[in-house]
């Protein structure tokens, strides 16, 4: 009977820490440039002794990849990916990758993210623009001109993401493995004038939640029931005595 317990509390863990990622991506519907978290679950047998016993491990968190959809802005600061490849950020706890190309140019002419975090080069160095020329243009390989004068890029990053990562907020994240510039510009590209949006699917999400809300609730009732059962049992053999 012990068993049952062990496995629902595995079970418990495991629908709680997706319960929490399900909850962030509701969250994060509407967040520019946001991708999904997914996780992947495995099944873990222990010999007890009498028979094995399945649980479920903790999961493994990773990225939904696919794109999310484009919305046309007409702002030429505005910039979205299409393919698999991400901005760089420069922050004050360390370089960030995002998808949200929401960007301004300051007093000084640095390209800067929403949070005024400066976007970084293909060389990870800050984007020094003219203030006082005209708005820039870019090219899909991330290029860009300024009165007809190329004056940077944008950088594009690949990341292998094999090894984890880390939530940086809901704008971006931090790979284990430090990510490469973009060197194929077949792979991936830019568009300006478009803002990338979430790639969640809030009605996809909100039926996986009722589901995995259900479950949960299951789980504690089948710990409930074996307690009963536990102490129905001492009952009976402290009465026999």
């Amino acid at each position: 009977m012990q068993g049952s317990i062990y496995v629902a509390i595995s079970s418990q863990v495991a629908l709680e820490r997706r319960l929490t990622t399900l909850a962030d991506n509701v969250a994060n519907a509407n967040t520019t440039g946001f991708r999904a978290t997914e996780i992947k679950f495995n099944e873990v047998l222990a010999d007890t002794g009498v028979a094995d016993v399945s649980f479920v491990n903790q999961g493994n968190e990773f990225l939904n990849t696919s794109n999310g959809g484009l919305n046309a802005t007409g702002n030429q600061l505005d910039f979205a990916i299409r393919g698999e490849a991400w901005f760089m950020i420069e922050t004050p706890t360390g370089n960030m990758l995002t998808r949200d190309g929401r960007f301004t140019i300051t007093d000084a002419g640095q390209l800067v993210n929403i949070n005024g975090y400066p976007v970084l080069d293909p060389g990870e160095a800050p984007i020094q623009l003219d203030p006082a020329g005209t708005p820039p243009k870019a090219g899909r390989d991330g290029g860009l001109t300024q009165d007809g004068n190329r004056i940077g890029a944008v950088g594009l990053f690949q990341a292998d993401l094999s090894q984890g990562y880390q939530r940086q907020s809901a704008l971006g994240i931090v790979p284990a493995i430090p990510p490469e510039p973009m060197v194929d510009a077949g792979s991936a590209g830019l568009l300006q004038g478009y803002l990338e949006e979430s790639n969640v699917n809030p009605v996809a999400e909100m039926s996986t939640l009722i589901m995995v809300t259900r479950a949960f609730e299951n789980a504690s009732a089948m710990m409930k029931s074996t307690e009963d059962v536990f102490k129905e049992a001492i009952r009976t053999l402290g009465s026999g005595r």
